[in-house]
């Protein structure tokens, strides 16, 4: 059985079982993040993943209900140990970034891949709202399970940005899960509450293979004065001035990797 028909398999076995929407509503992202901020909530619970304890809201606004996910967490520690031994000093987990992340993604053309969020109250809890995108599965689901993109180099092209918005936002928990994949392959990012460490350097530039030319023009058109405009209240300066500097460092990679191997075999 080829991967294609694995995964639509997996696909029809998922939409049988009510773990997916039948047809997702048609809204543009201004309609989408209205949705979010003025739907009545009509049912909760725990997602079951993840270690901040995120929700699963069930909304309706009008004739349109739908899902959205909802995280409150707001932490800040002097310093955190996690289970490998590592430590992290000025340690923070902060709702805030995934709005910061959402905001960002516009300003370079990858909002397509990330769901649309928004800051919202609820049940007394200040949080980052997000709609709640029709996934068949994580990147964590699609290795266990051993199964291959049909289009290999659309995929790697997908992934591809993912890296570099990883590198740019200094994601320091870039785990599988973290990683959705849609109808057609299409990949999500989500979770960006431990990004946006006030870091200059990059995190992994070994990451950095290859560029979107379109990407790479929105990181040269990056300004940090807008980029504080539409982060306000959710990245403070200093966090601002670290992407800036690691746009500057993303930037320098991949203009070095061209002049290495030729403009062909890193941008796309």
């Amino acid at each position: 059985m080829t991967a294609r028909c694995r995964f639509g398999m997996v696909l029809a076995f998922l939409l049988l079982a009510g773990a997916l929407p039948a047809q997702e509503p048609a809204m543009t992202p201004e309609e989408t993040a209205n949705f979010l901020l003025k739907a009545e909530v009509i049912n909760s619970r725990h997602t079951g993943k993840g270690v901040t304890s995120p929700y699963r809201l069930t909304m309706r606004l009008g004739n349109v209900t739908h899902d959205a996910h909802f995280q409150p967490i707001d932490e800040t520690r002097s310093s955190r140990e996690f289970n490998d031994g590592s430590v992290e000093l000025n340690f923070r987990d902060f709702y805030g970034y995934n709005i910061a992340a959402y905001q960002l993604s516009k300003l370079l053309g990858l909002d397509h891949m990330m769901p649309v969020t928004v800051f919202r109250k609820w049940s007394g809890m200040s949080g980052s709202m997000a709609w709640w995108l029709p996934e068949t599965m994580d990147e964590a689901d699609r290795i266990s399970k051993k199964l291959e993109p049909p289009d290999k180099e659309a995929w790697g092209r997908q992934m591809h940005r993912k890296r570099v918005f990883a590198e740019l936002v200094y994601d320091t928990d870039p785990n599988r899960t973290n990683v959705l994949i849609g109808e057609d392959w299409k990949i999500y990012m989500i979770d960006f509450t431990r990004a946006f460490r006030v870091r200059g350097e990059l995190r992994e530039p070994k990451n950095l293979v290859r560029c979107d030319r379109n990407l790479l023009e929105k990181l040269r058109q990056l300004d940090a004065k807008e980029l504080a405009a539409s982060t306000k209240g959710f990245l403070n300066n200093a966090e601002v001035k670290a992407v800036m500097q690691r746009r500057d460092k993303i930037v320098a990679h991949f203009e070095q990797l061209v002049k290495e191997k030729g403009e062909s075999s890193v941008l796309y």
